[in-house]
């Protein structure tokens, strides 16, 4: 886009009070929203000139290339304008497939259920194999401070363990052919029992074999292990959150008092 004529579709969009836009990112190819954000006219106009996806943080008061410091870079394909003139829509390809700052997809991971809010997408990276442990990353999209990974809710471990607790449930009853976990089941509690015992080995050897820049294995094993821990769980009707609350329990005792207090009881 040449210079000469960027005047004349700038005039066309509705900054609002603070010269701000929203815009939304969705992929190209699958129509999925993946993030929204905020633009000012430069960071608008940025974005036209390289193609690449360039935002406003409001709470520092700067512009930010996405991507900077994940390398999940946007190519921006279109760029539309509501009827309004007052809401931008980015078609994108997404680099890296992450556009959340949580490691997900998409920032939009959680659907609104009877139970409330249920978390649907999994986490494709962890935060700090993308940012390390820097205090701040590329977007969060400015709701409000600048963010950090701490600002991932804690609360996102208990739902997805709470979430699996209750599929888990859901399986017991189904055709052994429909799923492995119904499958387990069918065949009772020993062989899930052996199952449990398998995967805690296995994360035994997968520890033996880690080192503090390796740990993929680890961490794969040890999801195998806390996964058969709770269809274990789930054939005495066992939430995971019931383990969640006797860790909790544990947290302000300490070693000594715990192991006292179940020799007491």
């Amino acid at each position: 886009m040449n210079r000469t004529s960027q005047a004349s579709w700038l005039d066309d969009v509705k900054f609002d009070a603070h010269g701000l836009i929203p815009a939304i990112a969705q992929d190209r190819d699958t129509g999925q929203i993946l993030m929204v954000a905020w633009m000012n006219k430069e960071s608008l106009q940025l974005t036209a000139e390289r193609r690449q996806g360039v935002y406003f943080s409001r709470s520092r008061q700067a512009l930010w290339h996405k991507g900077e410091s994940s390398g999940h870079t946007q190519d921006v394909h279109e760029i539309r304008l509501d009827c309004d003139g007052d809401v931008i829509v980015l078609q994108i390809t997404q680099q890296g497939g992450i556009a959340c700052h949580t490691g997900r997809e998409s920032c939009f991971y959680r659907v609104l259920t009877p139970d409330g809010w249920q978390i649907v997408d999994a986490v494709k990276k962890d935060p700090k194999a993308i940012y390390g442990d820097a205090n701040s990353h590329d977007h969060k999209h400015d709701h409000g401070a600048t963010p950090t990974i701490d600002d991932v809710p804690n609360s996102e471990t208990i739902d997805v363990l709470a979430q699996l607790g209750q599929i888990v449930q859901a399986r017991k009853g189904a055709d052994p052919n429909s799923s492995y976990v119904a499958s387990l089941y069918h065949k009772g509690l020993n062989k899930i029992l052996e199952k449990v015992g398998e995967e805690a080995f296995e994360t035994v050897l997968a520890a033996k074999d880690a080192s503090e820049t390796d740990t993929q294995d680890l961490i794969y094993e040890t999801a195998d292990l806390w996964f058969h821990a709770i269809v274990m769980l789930g054939q005495f009707n066992v939430p995971p959150q019931a383990v969640l609350d006797e860790l909790a329990r544990r947290f302000n005792l300490s070693g000594l008092a715990e192991k006292a207090s179940r020799t007491e009881g």
